[in-house]
């Protein structure tokens, strides 16, 4: 084997390093974006709840029935705690497919900051 032999082959086995790692940083992209929009889909839903109703539902199960709020419940675990009828309440958002699995994304915060807080 020459060394322009070794030289190609190494060359190969860090392209495909590239590419490999290249696809793991688009899916966790694409995986904080879909929970961004479940989110968001979520907090849109609680306040048109109220802006029809005048007071904030009490679970998530209210709003997927009486303001068809959809989104994959095998994927994503989406729980509320109400406070009081006229405070949003508490939103979590919990990626059953991410590898942080156990970690809820408050909707009040953006998910990179909670992201971010786990890390530490």
């Amino acid at each position: 084997m020459s060394l322009r032999d070794i030289f190609r082959l190494i060359l190969i086995i860090a392209l495909v390093c590239c590419a490999v790692l290249a696809f793991n940083k688009i899916d966790s992209v694409q995986n904080r974006e879909e929970t961004s929009i479940v989110r968001d889909a979520v907090r849109q839903a609680a306040v048109t709840c109220y802006a029809v109703e005048g007071a904030y539902p009490d679970n998530v199960e209210y709003l997927r029935e009486h303001y068809h709020l959809a989104y994959d419940s095998d994927r994503y675990a989406v729980t509320m705690e109400a406070f009081a009828s006229n405070l949003i309440p508490d939103i979590y958002i919990e990626d059953r497919y991410a590898e942080n699995y156990g970690s809820f994304y408050p909707v009040n915060e953006p998910v990179e900051d909670a992201e971010a807080e786990g890390e530490e």
